[in-house]
């Protein structure tokens, strides 16, 4: 598997939103096999394509730019998002002649293998849906019960899908703010006290080590080769970039 690391641009999210795209739709083709593609992002709030037919849609992009995010729509299902640089995302892309099938075995699947990077840290990490949580899903991965620390997504298309993975690393407080504004603007449930991240949970590890600890399961489960965006994919992402743009 094809492992692509850091940003493929320092200031335009919704440039890394289209790389992603670009790239599942490459390993459709078959032009690639698999891939990861782990980032941390600028302060973006990642849509979901239903938030983006909501009315309120505008005016919670407005709310991102205000606070300094930026509005981005993603190519995974889902609702709202917020990041910032202290979130990892996960980007693991896959050939695949069933697909769209198999969409709940891979939540539960890989909802596990995350759960359990964070249980190394001694987090008390369970997969499950915590009351009043941002991007709300049965498979999210939270601590205790009580706040979400991940938050998963998919995109099926023929003959791939996209498995997509927020790790909130720190800066919840940031966030818990700027997600109640938006989900409000969307006229969607939210309850700040769900947004958690794993600096709270385990705070004598890092970014890097925690970054490291889930590239390292994804190693050991599917063997990873450093690799680079080529000017192609770069080239396909751009001309993306209008599809994933916030209003």
């Amino acid at each position: 598997m094809d492992l692509l690391l850091g940003r493929v641009a320092d200031a335009d999210p919704a440039l890394e939103m289209a790389a992603t795209t670009a790239l599942l739709r490459r390993v459709a083709d078959g032009g690639v096999d698999s891939a990861l593609r782990v980032f941390r992002p600028t302060p973006m709030v990642a849509f979901g394509r239903r938030d983006a037919n909501r009315p309120g849609f505008p005016a919670a992009a407005q709310a991102c730019r205000e606070a300094g995010f930026t509005p981005v729509v993603r190519a995974s299902g889902g609702r709202a998002v917020a990041c910032t640089s202290s979130t990892i995302v996960l980007d693991h892309v896959q050939h695949d002649p069933t697909s769209p099938g198999g969409m709940e075995a891979r939540f539960q699947d890989f909802g596990a293998m995350l759960a359990d990077v964070l249980a190394d840290f001694g987090i008390d990490a369970r997969v499950g849906e915590v009351p009043g949580e941002y991007c709300a899903g049965a498979h999210s991965v939270n601590a205790g019960g009580t706040v979400k620390l991940i938050g998963t997504a998919q995109r099926m298309v023929r003959h791939a899908w996209l498995f997509s993975s927020v790790v909130i690393f720190d800066d919840a407080a940031r966030l818990r703010p700027l997600l109640a504004d938006v989900y409000a603007a969307l006229e969607l449930p939210f309850d700040p006290a769900s947004v958690g991240a794993v600096a709270t949970e385990a705070p004598r590890t890092t970014l890097d080590v925690l970054e490291q600890a889930f590239i390292g399961a994804y190693d050991d489960r599917f063997g990873l080769v450093e690799s680079r965006p080529d000017e192609a994919l770069l080239a396909a992402a751009r001309a993306l970039v209008p599809d994933h743009v916030g209003p």
